[in-house]
């Protein structure tokens, strides 16, 4: 039974003001859970004590899944406690089980607002509308409250990666925390930073073209890299692909896999929806077998 100002009892007849509308104003993390169940009794308390120590920066939101098997079957709720968190009318995360206190304060911290959010967020704006000095205005000051905001530090970044600030770009990965570096987006990133910087002293356009054309072995592997670097930083993804495909068929051996490696990574730089990735997945397995 809920208790406290910022935890209330929700059933089939409240679900859709009580969490589903109330997640466009705060985080609304739900708890299925049934008197018969011991695990429930542990879990419970932890999940309310922290409702009321956070003051509502998020509801509790307790289902009991007997009274609710609509909710129950609704949500795939198959065993119990199960605990899920929505924002904006959707589950956005979830667990099963009585987790100590300090993982479900871990799982609440990943689905809260940070401070510095707000700045955040208008920076993201003056990005979509160009101008990218308001928007490194409003990812310093998110900085400035709360430097352990990550994904603010991620978009400056960002930011300074796509201005040509390259060295600023990397202090500012360096800086994100541990867990937060192994994230498929920082990764992306940190690649972006690491052609760019096998660019720095490439020679011109014109002369890897001729070496593309002229030179054989190593110096034509590195000429086809760097071909392949440059049409991918100005936009042309497929162009960049290709050349690597055929780097692989060529110079397999250059600089330890370096053409199959470079392709892995632009894979995850272009994410797994493009529609480049699986197409150039396939003809990578085919160059290599």
């Amino acid at each position: 039974m809920a208790s406290g100002s910022h935890v209330i009892d929700v059933n089939l007849g409240n679900f859709s003001e009580a969490v589903e509308a109330e997640s466009f104003r705060r985080p609304v993390v739900v708890d299925f859970w049934a008197p018969w169940c011991g695990p429930c009794r542990a879990l419970g308390p932890v999940l309310e004590r922290l409702a009321d120590e956070m003051q509502g920066v998020f509801l509790l939101a307790k289902i009991n899944s007997d009274e609710n098997p609509e909710l129950s079957r609704q949500y795939s709720v198959r065993g119990i406690p199960a605990v899920k968190a929505f924002r904006d009318g959707k589950v956005v995360d979830e667990f099963a089980g009585a987790l100590p206190e300090s993982a479900v304060r871990q799982f609440l911290d990943k689905m809260l607002p940070k401070v510095g959010d707000e700045q955040r967020k208008a920076g993201l704006e003056a990005l979509a509308g160009g101008d990218t000095e308001a928007a490194e205005q409003a990812f310093r000051a998110a900085l400035e409250q709360d430097a352990r905001n990550d994904e603010a530090r991620l978009e400056l970044a960002r930011l300074l990666l796509g201005r040509g600030d390259h060295d600023a770009a990397e202090l500012e990965l360096a800086a994100l925390s541990p867990a937060f570096q192994v994230r498929e987006d920082v990764e992306a990133l940190r690649a972006l930073l690491e052609f760019s910087a096998e660019l720095r002293d490439a020679p011109s356009s014109a002369e890897i073209a001729r070496r593309l054309q002229e030179s054989s072995g190593d110096e034509q592997a590195q000429a086809m890299y760097q071909h392949a670097l440059r049409e991918l930083l100005q936009g042309h993804e497929q162009a960049a692909l290709e050349q690597l495909v055929e780097m692989v068929q060529a110079h397999r051996k250059y600089r330890d896999d370096l053409a199959r490696k470079t392709l892995l990574k632009i894979f995850l730089v272009l994410g797994k929806e493009h529609p480049l990735v699986n197409e150039y997945r396939s003809k990578l397995a085919r160059a290599l077998y």
